[in-house]
C-alpha cells in the first residue's frame, strides 16, 4: 500500500513537473519584481563619498570619518555598508547575521534616526554590536543613498564601485553570497580578453 502510494506520488510529481516549474519560475519572476522595485533608489555605480560621524568611543568624543577612509582600511576587500535602526524589529532579528558576518568581512553600520552618536553606542554595547557605526540621527545620510527603509545592506567592492544594494531582511548566506561575488567579480573580468 505504502509503495503504491510512493508510485502514485512519484507518477504525478512527474506529470505535473511542468507545472511546478512554471509555478516556481513565476514566483521567481514576482520576488525579483519586487526585489528590483524596493532597492530602484539605493544606489549603483560609484559609492557616494561621505562623512560619517562614528558612534562614540567609550569617554570619547564621536569622531568623523569619510567612507573612502574608512574603505581604505580594508585595502583590497569588499565591504558591506549596513544601514540599521535601534527601534526596528527585523534589524534586530537581522544582527546575529551581522555579527557573524562582521568576523570575516568589513562591515560598517549606519544607525538611521537612533539617536546621537552617545544613545547609538550605548545600544551597540547593550546589544554586543561590535562593528563600526556611524549615526545618522535625521536620516539624511540615509536619504542621500537611497535608503528608505532599514535594514538595507550596501556591497561596494575593493574598486569602490555599489555592486549589490538589498533592502529588508537579507539571509546571511546571502550577505555572504553577495560579498564574495564582489570580491571575485573583478578578478574574472581582468581575466576576460578585450
Amino acid at each position: 500500500m505504502v509503495k503504491s502510494r510512493i508510485k502514485r506520488a512519484a507518477h504525478n510529481l512527474r506529470k505535473g513537473w511542468k507545472q511546478h516549474f512554471v509555478t516556481l519560475a513565476l514566483a521567481w519572476i514576482a520576488i525579483v519584481a519586487v526585489d528590483t522595485w524596493r532597492t530602484r533608489d539605493l544606489p549603483r555605480g560609484p559609492a557616494p563619498d561621505v562623512a560619517l560621524v562614528m558612534a562614540a568611543t567609550a569617554g570619547g568624543a564621536a569622531p568623523t570619518i569619510t567612507l573612502a577612509q574608512w574603505r581604505a582600511q580594508h585595502p583590497g576587500q569588499a565591504v558591506a555598508v549596513h544601514f540599521w535602526a535601534e527601534w526596528c524589529a527585523i534589524c534586530k532579528l537581522e544582527e546575529p547575521s551581522i555579527a557573524s558576518l562582521s568576523t570575516t568581512w568589513p562591515v560598517l553600520g549606519v544607525a538611521m534616526q537612533s539617536g546621537s552618536a552617545e544613545k547609538v553606542a550605548q545600544v551597540q554595547l547593550q546589544r554586543g554590536m561590535a562593528w563600526p557605526t556611524a549615526v545618522d540621527p535625521q536620516g539624511t545620510l540615509s536619504r542621500s543613498w537611497g535608503v528608505r527603509s532599514v535594514p538595507a545592506l550596501v556591497v561596494i567592492d575593493a574598486q569602490g564601485q555599489v555592486r549589490f544594494a538589498t533592502s529588508g531582511y537579507t539571509p546571511q548566506w546571502a550577505m555572504r553570497l553577495r560579498l564574495w561575488w564582489a570580491q571575485t567579480m573583478p578578478q574574472w573580468n581582468a581575466l576576460l580578453p578585450k
